[in-house]
C-alpha cells in the first residue's frame, strides 16, 4: 500500500517534515542552525583524498569547498562537468591552495560509475573518504539506462556499485596510512514516507505501484540500509573504515526541480524555513572529518547529532536482502577493466 498518491499530499509531506528551528546544541556541541565551517573548525584534512558525488550544486559543492578549505584533496564527481568546472573555479579562486579535481560520473548509468571508478584507480591516488551525497527527487516514473527506476537507480544503486568498485583501495588506504577510511551516505527523513515494505523488491519498475515521494523515500531508506549492512561487512573484515548515514536537513536546493508546485513552494519559502546551503553540509562535513565520530560506524545522524531512522531503517535481515538484491543488479559490472 503506497502512503502518497499525488502532488497535493507531496505537499502534505513538505509540511509533514517541516523544520524544527531548534538551535539549541545537541551532545556533539553543534546543532541544527551550524554551519559545514562550524563544524570543522580547526581540523586539518591535510594529506586525504575525498571523492564527493553531485558536487557541481547545492551541499555538494558546499561540502567539496569545506573539504578542500581544511586541506582534503576533493575529487568531484559531477554529471554536469561545465557546472562542476565552475565551481572548482569558484573553490580555486577562494582557497588557492586548495586541491581540487573535476571527473565525470553519471550515476544513473552503471557503466559511467564504473568507468569513473576505473580512471580514479588508475590515477594511483589513495582514498579516505567517499561521499555518496547525489541525489534526485521529485521524477515522475521513469527508467535508467540500465532499465531500473530512475530514483532508486540513481540515489541507491549507482553508489552502490561506486562504493563496492572503490572498496579496495579505500581498505588498502587505511592499511597503510593507519587512518580510519570514512563513508558517507546523505540520506534524508523522508525515508519516514515510502512505501508499506519499505523496498519494494517486486515492484522496483512497477509504473503501477509507483508514487514520486514514495520512489524517493524508497531510495533514501536503501541509503541508510546499505550503510547499515556495509558496516557489519566492515566490521567482519576487520577494517577500519566506517559507514554512515544522515539526514543534511530541509535544504532550498533544486532537488524537486521536476515538480513545479513543489519547487516553487521550496524556491519561495525555503530562504525562510529551511537550511542554507552552508547548514546543510554541516553533518556531511561532521562525518567526514571531526574526531567525535571515530569509530562511529553504521549510526544515522541528523543536525550534527545521533538521530533515530525507522524501525524499518535499522532491520538487519532487510538491508541483507537489499545488498543481495543489489549485488545481482550490479554484478555485471562490478569489474573495472571494462570501461566501455
Amino acid at each position: 500500500m503506497e502512503i502518497l498518491h499525488n502532488t497535493t499530499q507531496t505537499i502534505g509531506a513538505i509540511n509533514l517534515v517541516s523544520v524544527p528551528l531548534n538551535y539549541v546544541k545537541g551532545p556533539s556541541g553543534f546543532s541544527y542552525s551550524s554551519t559545514a565551517e562550524e563544524v570543522t573548525h580547526g581540523i586539518d584534512g591535510s594529506g586525504l583524498t575525498a571523492i564527493v558525488t553531485g558536487a557541481s550544486s547545492g551541499i555538494g559543492s558546499e561540502t567539496s569547498r569545506v573539504l578542500a578549505l581544511r586541506g582534503v584533496h576533493v575529487i568531484m564527481a559531477v554529471k554536469n562537468m561545465a557546472a562542476g568546472k565552475d565551481v572548482k573555479e569558484a573553490i580555486v579562486k577562494e582557497i588557492p591552495a586548495a586541491k581540487v579535481d573535476v571527473m565525470e560520473l553519471d550515476l544513473s548509468s552503471l557503466a559511467s560509475v564504473r568507468k569513473f571508478a576505473a580512471n580514479f584507480l588508475s590515477s594511483g591516488l589513495s582514498l579516505n573518504m567517499l561521499i555518496n551525497n547525489a541525489g534526485v527527487g521529485g521524477i515522475p516514473f521513469m527508467l535508467s539506462k540500465d532499465n531500473i527506476e530512475l530514483q532508486f537507480a540513481t540515489n541507491h544503486l549507482g553508489h552502490f556499485l561506486l562504493t563496492n568498485l572503490l572498496l579496495d583501495k579505500m581498505k588498502e588506504t587505511a592499511r597503510t596510512t593507519k587512518r580510519e577510511g570514512r563513508i558517507v551516505n546523505v540520506s534524508s527523513r523522508l525515508h519516514r514516507l515510502g512505501y508499506s515494505k519499505g523496498i519494494q523488491f517486486d515492484k522496483i519498475n512497477d509504473p503501477k505501484s509507483y508514487n514520486i515521494i514514495g520512489g524517493y523515500s524508497q531510495s533514501k531508506l536503501a541509503n541508510i540500509l546499505h550503510a547499515n549492512e556495509l558496516t557489519r561487512r566492515l566490521k567482519e573484515d576487520g577494517v577500519e573504515i566506517t559507514a554512515n548515514s544522515l539526514h543534511p536537513g530541509e535544504i532550498t536546493t533544486n532537488i524537486f526541480r521536476h515538480m513545479r508546485v513543489v519547487d516553487g513552494l521550496v524556491s519561495t519559502l525555503g530562504k525562510f524555513i529551511f537550511k542554507n546551503a552552508q547548514q546543510g553540509a554541516s553533518t556531511t562535513c561532521y562525518l567526514a572529518l571531526h574526531p567525535q565520530v571515530k569509530g562511529v560506524s553504521g549510526e544515522y545522524f541528523q543536525d550534527n547529532n545521533l538521530a533515530t531512522p525507522t524501525a524499518m531503517a535499522k532491520d538487519m535481515d532487510l538491508a541483507k536482502k537489499l545488498w543481495d538484491f543489489s549485488m545481482d543488479l550490479v554484478k555485471y559490472h562490478l569489474t573495472c577493466t571494462n570501461t566501455t
